[in-house]
């Protein structure tokens, strides 16, 4: 069986990638089970540069393939922001909540809510990238939380042509629906040609 190290320390996203990969014959490992890595700064300017800044150097430093993804909320009305800093934008040491309040705070009283989730997905191997590929959903910023599941934004975050936010979903819905999954579906012909090369 091929390994792919995913190389993210936050539990919600590896819950979510290892679902969406659960039908391929891949061993997944977490970078908990590399104790020795250390965690890759993401200092690009944008998604995509992280996702394959992170991809690259974790597969060089554990000598296997991996997969990363890096994910941004960009919201029309406040010119793009949080964008690349979603994770981040309520300061360092931030909870999720704390990202929440902060989005709806500064979208208090503003008529225009579009926004953006977009997740880029970067596959490297130890001797360079092997591709990245997008996701991305339009919605709107909610005037208020609403839902208990998920994590992030997803309690202020409606997915159009929906009335739901993500946090309203079932896991299973949300997998049909989310940025991180319509990245991993146009990733997935990369990682089945590989297993196809054993």
């Amino acid at each position: 069986m091929r390994s792919l190290l995913i190389a993210t320390n936050n539990p919600d996203k590896f819950r979510e990638i290892s679902a969406l990969l659960s039908d391929l014959p891949f061993h997944l490992f977490k970078m908990e089970d590399f104790p020795q890595l250390s965690a890759v700064e993401e200092d690009r300017a944008t998604i995509e540069g992280n996702a394959a800044k992170k991809a690259l150097e974790t597969a060089r430093a554990a000598d296997l393939l991996c997969l990363a993804d890096d994910t941004g909320l960009f919201i029309d009305a406040l010119g793009g922001e949080p964008g690349v800093f979603a994770a981040r934008w309520a300061g360092e040491g931030c909870t999720y909540r704390d990202n929440r309040l902060k989005a709806l705070q500064q979208m208090s009283g503003v008529s225009d809510r579009a926004a953006s989730f977009r997740t880029v997905v970067a596959l490297a191997a130890p001797d360079g990238i092997i591709g990245c590929e997008e996701g991305r959903v339009q919605g709107i910023i909610t005037t208020q939380e609403r839902g208990q599941r998920g994590f992030g934004y997803d309690a202020v975050f409606e997915v159009s042509g929906t009335s739901l936010t993500y946090a309203e979903m079932s896991d299973s819905d949300k997998n049909t629906l989310s940025h991180r999954a319509l990245a991993i579906l146009a990733i997935r012909p990369l990682l089945e040609r590989i297993l196809s090369l054993r």
